[in-house]
């Protein structure tokens, strides 16, 4: 597999990473029906821990079994299939060497009590990755929670053990809990902020939420007026967090979020597209649709950053 010149390109701005780091963001870079393109779509399913088996695999009930994610991501033509430990175990052998995965190696779920504060349990190890083979692993951390600090001394270590073993990181950036608001959770000053974190923190693949043009913090929405940035439209937003992570040095891939129409998804890909963005990480979006409904809009999607849609 020769890695193409955008990909070189991209790997080229990652100058402190050993080979074993560059070889596994390569072989994601390059996998797939996007493979070479510098563009990216990965599958994520780690919503069982998240929200709950029902909420998550009711809608598709075929989504129960881990074998699904992983066939529906190598049929689909995918970069990269992410989930927790369990999942990643379930299929590790049936499908080693067919799809690269990144394993989530910290998770929260639904039944913590509000009082508890925006927090995630470790549930998998760097040595796990690597027994199962995996490019990367995966960790969410939460900007703006009051066990923020908590998290980033984390990943911290995690990655500095990945880093050493060749394994890449990929970071999930979700400012939620105590200091932040309900409308500021996508807000562009701290989606943008969100961004730049992860990428101070040595994420190699870093996942935010699209924003919204709201901007929460006072200090920040002077800066933004006073220099006129443009947080109009998603693709002008799209852009701004990809200056936020390192000036477009760092790949940066956005969530699906919940289950919505396919015009919306499609919507959202355009704009990630045209504000230079990596791609889409699409969970709920694809396996909460039958196989044939998610091959098609994943299909169309691959032609979207292929720029034929």
């Amino acid at each position: 597999m020769k890695a193409t010149r955008t990909v070189q390109k991209i790997l080229a701005n990652y100058e402190g990473d050993t080979p074993g780091v560059k070889a596994n963001l390569c072989r994601i870079l390059m996998n797939g029906k996007l493979g070479g393109t510098g563009k990216m779509i990965i599958l994520p399913v780690d919503q069982g821990f998240e929200h709950g088996p029902a909420r998550s695999f009711a809608p598709n009930p075929a989504g129960y079994d881990p074998h699904y994610h992983y066939q529906l991501a190598i049929d689909a033509g995918l970069n990269a299939y992410a989930a927790p430990l369990g999942m990643i175990e379930a299929g590790a052998d049936t499908f080693a060497g067919q799809i690269p995965t990144i394993l989530k190696a910290n998770s929260a779920n639904s039944l913590m009590s509000e009082t508890a504060g925006k927090n995630q349990a470790i549930t998998a190890s760097v040595d796990d990755a690597l027994r199962l083979g995996c490019s990367a692993i995966g960790f969410t951390i939460y900007p703006g929670s009051d066990m923020a600090i908590d998290m980033f001394e984390e990943i911290s270590a995690m990655r500095e053990e990945a880093a050493a073993k060749g394994v890449a990181t990929v970071i999930w950036s979700y400012p939620r809990g105590e200091a932040i608001t309900k409308d500021g959770e996508t807000a562009i000053d701290i989606a943008a902020y969100a961004a730049q974190i992860a990428a101070l923190l040595g994420a190699h693949i870093i996942k935010i939420k699209l924003s919204t043009d709201h901007l929460m913090l006072g200090e920040a929405k002077k800066v933004y007026e006073a220099q006129k940035i443009d947080v109009a439209t998603q693709a002008a937003r799209v852009r701004h967090c990809m200056d936020a992570a390192f000036g477009g040095r760092r790949i940066v891939v956005f969530s699906g979020g919940a289950k919505k129409g396919t015009d919306s998804v499609y919507d959202d890909a355009r704009a990630i597209r045209d504000g230079g963005g990596n791609g889409s990480i699409i969970g709920r979006n694809s396996f909460q649709r039958s196989r044939e409904d998610a091959l098609d809009m994943l299909g169309k999607l691959v032609d979207i950053y292929k720029g034929k849609a």
